[in-house]
């Protein structure tokens, strides 16, 4: 029995030294997966934040803090969404809005790098008027307007913004006005003639 144990003991230090080795030489495989580095999706949309607030909740017990923020996801391609994300941190409140706005991806019609006519987009004290422009002419528009066209994969256009300034109304009025553009097959279509008729 003393002879067994011996060998068991053996078998166990030596265990513990091939462990150890490993760990230094950094084969040692964790099995905990909380220890894991969380691994980075490659998303098809391009994400850009374009407004981060502070806001303040006055309650009972005194004031809470917390954070808005505003962000716009495209593919470049015609698809454009955006969200509204709040939260304590700043980080969770941009990966919350991040996950609304690829829930509320819209198609936007693009013809040969502009919008197919002129239209208004409204949302509140907004107004946002989106002329389709030639080939050269750039994205013509205010900054946060700029990130929903751009991300929608618009080339040329010249915008004008009337009323309120607001970040949040300009990118809605943006989008609104970027989902009442139709094309000529879509009007054909409703009125069920030819495009040739229209």
């Amino acid at each position: 029995m003393a002879e067994i144990e011996q060998i068991n003991v053996e078998n166990a230090t030596s265990e513990v030294k091939q462990a150890s080795k490993s760990k230094k030489s950094g084969n040692f495989k964790k099995t905990d997966k909380r220890d894991k580095a969380p691994r980075k999706e490659v998303s098809e949309f391009d994400k850009r934040v374009v407004s981060v607030r502070r806001v303040t909740k006055v309650v009972k017990g005194g004031r809470t803090l917390r954070f808005s923020a505003l962000v716009v996801v495209g593919d470049g391609k015609g698809r454009v969404g955006l969200g509204i994300g709040k939260s304590k941190e700043v980080s969770s409140a941009i990966e919350k809005a991040t996950t609304i706005a690829k829930k509320n991806v819209k198609n936007i019609p693009i013809i040969d790098g502009t919008i197919p006519h002129e239209t208004i987009g409204k949302f509140s004290a907004t107004n946002i008027l989106l002329l389709p422009a030639p080939e050269g002419t750039g994205v013509i528009a205010g900054g946060s307007a700029r990130s929903v066209i751009e991300l929608a994969g618009i080339k040329n256009i010249v915008t004008k913004r009337h009323g309120s300034s607001n970040k949040i109304n300009c990118v809605k009025a943006t989008m609104q006005g970027l989902l009442n553009l139709k094309t000529k097959e879509e009007i054909a279509r409703r009125r069920g003639k030819a495009v040739e008729e229209i």
